[in-house]
């Protein structure tokens, strides 16, 4: 799939080096299509890294996805050049009139915080009831699907125990329903987080569908509206070294932290991490975007109500 971005935007370069085709504003206003409008609200504290994450991700079917990298007014980045987030994103007010296709709400490092207590909360719930007008489907990931199931569904995040930190084993549930088609029984996928939301409410919650969960992480996949609203708990996007990366950042900052489960050959974190989870990860992306992105949206985005 052709990833329409910025001219200048600073991963472009890295995603073209992984081969990814990536199509520039020129180029893409001389193809007589429509694109697949995706919004992605990144809430993430290193935007930079989420955006090559998540465009690799999305980079994997015929589709041409145009996407606007989308920011909260009521909170400033402190890990984020602010050059970067003023040229590269925009307000949410400055799109709140737009619809899109589809729109992904990644996670965000304040999981230990009662919701209300987050700077961007009220902008966030004003945000998540827009999308249920102006988006076809949304996709939450990790805290962003805490803060879908609570602000939707009324179905509150709990406290762990310990980190749920690593690469687990899920099991593939209704596998008739089209977002985990091409699935394997078993698949792995990376979770780090200090909260859950509880497998026997989501069960109890006949709003909910569940596809996939795994008996020590809970619940991985889940949704409601017949997709309009899909929930991932944990972080199908990252890369090979983005456990890596934080596991030896809270070390370093002496921080009691266990080595990622399932990661390090051997448990041994100078073993380079094996990459496990990318042709799940990869499917899951590409039956969104195919099955209730692609298939469900209308022509004319304005011209007709969701």
């Amino acid at each position: 799939m052709p990833i329409r971005v910025q001219n200048d935007l600073p991963v472009k370069e890295i995603l073209e080096q992984e081969n990814i085709f990536v199509m520039d504003e020129y180029r893409a206003a001389h193809q007589d299509i429509r694109p697949i409008s995706i919004g992605l609200l990144n809430l993430m504290p290193l935007k930079e890294d989420t955006e090559l994450q998540i465009l690799r991700s999305l980079s994997n079917t015929p589709l041409q996805v145009d996407v606007t990298f989308v920011r909260v007014g009521s909170h400033v980045s402190k890990n984020t050049s602010t050059s970067h987030i003023y040229k590269f994103y925009e307000a949410f007010e400055e799109v709140k009139h737009q619809k899109f296709d589809g729109f992904i709400i990644t996670g965000a490092p304040v999981e230990q915080m009662p919701f209300e207590e987050v700077d961007y909360w009220e902008e966030l719930k004003e945000i998540m009831d827009w999308t249920t007008t102006n988006v076809t489907s949304t996709l939450h990931l990790c805290w962003g699907a805490q803060a879908g199931l609570y602000y939707h569904y009324g179905i509150d995040k709990v406290q762990l125990p310990n980190k749920m930190f690593g690469v687990f084993k899920h099991h593939v549930r209704n596998r008739k329903i089209p977002l985990v088609r091409g699935f394997d029984d078993v698949f792995y996928a990376p979770h780090s987080r200090h909260t859950t939301v509880p497998q026997e409410l989501l069960e109890a919650d006949d709003r909910i569908t569940i596809l996939a969960d795994s008996k020590e992480a809970g619940v991985f996949l889940c949704m409601a509206k017949e997709g309009r609203q899909i929930f991932v708990m944990g972080h199908p996007e990252y890369d090979r070294v983005t456990l890596d990366t934080e596991y030896k950042r809270d070390k370093g900052k002496g921080l009691d932290i266990q080595v990622p489960v399932n990661y390090y050959p051997e448990d041994d974190p100078d073993n380079r991490p094996e990459l496990i989870w990318r042709a799940h990860a990869n499917n899951l992306y590409t039956n969104w975007l195919n099955y209730y992105v692609y298939q469900l949206t209308p022509y004319d985005l304005y011209g007709t109500p969701f």
